[in-house]
């Protein structure tokens, strides 16, 4: 995230609500944040309301599945923190906005997301379709990888 300089609301800004979770028994992630773009606004829609979502561009899960029977061998992955991995355009951030301070008697300073943010609803639609363009452009340098 980003600190905002500006002084001025741009026209498109949503401010996203956030609060933390803890899992006292976690030894890896006591602590995480989430993001709930489906609050509403004064005008009684949320950021989530407004998203395009984007089509379904993934095989089925049963189209899946079965696939892992045809090959001699399988490989699978899971990607650290995907929606961190994926900038936001700068001109779209200010609709991943947050108040934050770090002690209540600091000043509350105004922050933007510059990564996908989980919780929203084009979030999936985005990971799924970065994955399909890096493949696209590995496709010569790394043809089974990019497969």
């Amino acid at each position: 995230m980003e600190q905002t300089t500006s002084l001025h609301e741009p026209n498109l800004t949503y401010y996203l609500p956030h609060h933390p979770v803890i899992k006292e028994a976690s030894s890896s992630t006591r602590l995480r944040v989430v993001f709930d773009a489906s609050s509403k606004t004064s005008t009684n829609n949320s950021l989530n309301d407004v998203l395009m979502i984007g089509p379904t561009i993934e095989r089925d899960i049963v189209t899946i599945l079965l696939s892992f029977r045809i090959p001699i061998n399988v490989f699978t992955a899971d990607i650290k923190q995907m929606y961190r991995q994926i900038l936001i355009a700068e001109d779209e951030r200010d609709l991943q906005r947050i108040l934050w301070r770090n002690d209540p008697a600091e000043a509350i300073n105004i922050y933007r997301l510059k990564t996908m943010t989980y919780g929203t609803a084009s979030a999936p639609y985005h990971a799924i379709r970065t994955l399909v363009q890096l493949a696209n452009e590995g496709k010569q340098s790394f043809p089974k990888g990019a497969s």
